[in-house]
C-alpha cells in the first residue's frame, strides 16, 4: 500500500510539471500561418523594411471594374503577375517613397521612381532646403489601396492605385521650431499614384511614374 501511495504522488508531480511546461489551451492562441502551396515570388514593388501599416477598412475588392481589362492584358503579357501581391507591394512603395521624400533621400527616390518623378521630388527638396525647412512627417495608416486604372501600350504597363491614408505632418524651420502642422492630429490624404514597368524586362520592380490627388 505504501508503494502505491508513493507511485500516485510521483504521477501527480509529473502531471503538474507537464502542465506548467505546456500550459493549457484557452481558445485565444494564434492560429498557425498557412502558406500557399505555390509560394513563388511574383513581380511586385519593393517591400518596406518595416511592416506596412495595417489598413483600417480596406475595400472588399482591390480592383475597380474599369481596371479589369487592363489587368487582364498585363497578365496575358506576364502570367506571373499577381494582383494581391502587387497591391501589397504598392503599399510598401507608398511608405518608402513618402519617407524618402520627407527626409530628402534622392538616392532612395532614384530606385523607386522614374527620372521625371525623381526630378519633381528633387526640385521640391531643393526648395525646402533653400528655405531652411525640414519635414517631420509620419505615415500613421493606410486605410485603402485600390487599383483604379490599368493599361498596356506595347510592353509598357501602367497601374494607377488610389491610396487613402492618414499622415501626421509637421514642418520645422532652421531653428527646429514647428511652423506648420502637428504630430498629434493625422491628416486624411487621398492620392492617385501610377506605377509603370516594361513587361518581361529583367527588372522586376514597378516604379512610380505619376502622382495626383484623388
Amino acid at each position: 500500500m505504501f508503494y502505491v501511495v508513493v507511485l500516485a504522488m510521483v504521477a501527480a508531480f509529473l502531471a503538474l510539471r507537464l502542465y506548467s511546461v505546456l500550459g493549457r489551451r484557452t481558445g485565444a492562441e494564434p492560429r498557425p500561418i498557412v502558406r500557399p502551396a505555390d509560394d513563388r515570388v511574383s513581380l511586385t514593388l519593393p517591400r518596406a523594411a518595416e511592416p506596412v501599416p495595417e489598413p483600417r477598412e480596406m475595400s472588399p475588392k482591390p480592383i475597380e471594374a474599369r481596371a479589369e481589362q487592363g489587368l487582364r492584358a498585363i497578365v496575358a503579357g506576364e502570367p506571373s503577375f499577381d494582383v494581391g501581391r502587387f497591391v501589397e507591394g504598392a503599399q510598401g512603395a507608398y511608405r518608402l517613397t513618402l519617407e524618402a521624400f520627407w527626409r530628402g533621400d534622392l538616392e532612395a527616390l532614384t530606385d523607386l521612381t522614374t527620372p521625371a518623378v525623381r526630378d519633381e521630388f528633387a526640385a521640391a527638396i531643393t526648395a525646402r532646403a533653400a528655405a531652411g525647412e525640414t519635414l517631420d512627417n509620419r505615415l500613421v495608416r493606410i486605410d485603402r489601396a485600390q487599383i483604379v486604372e490599368s493599361q498596356v501600350a506595347g510592353r509598357e504597363a501602367r497601374i494607377t492605385v488610389r491610396f487613402d491614408a492618414d499622415i501626421a505632418a509637421v514642418t520645422r524651420n532652421a531653428e527646429g521650431q514647428v511652423i506648420a502642422g502637428t504630430l498629434t492630429d493625422a491628416v486624411e490624404t487621398h492620392d492617385l499614384w501610377t506605377f509603370a514597368r516594361t513587361l518581361k524586362s529583367a527588372d522586376p520592380n514597378w516604379k512610380l511614374a505619376d502622382t495626383d490627388e484623388a
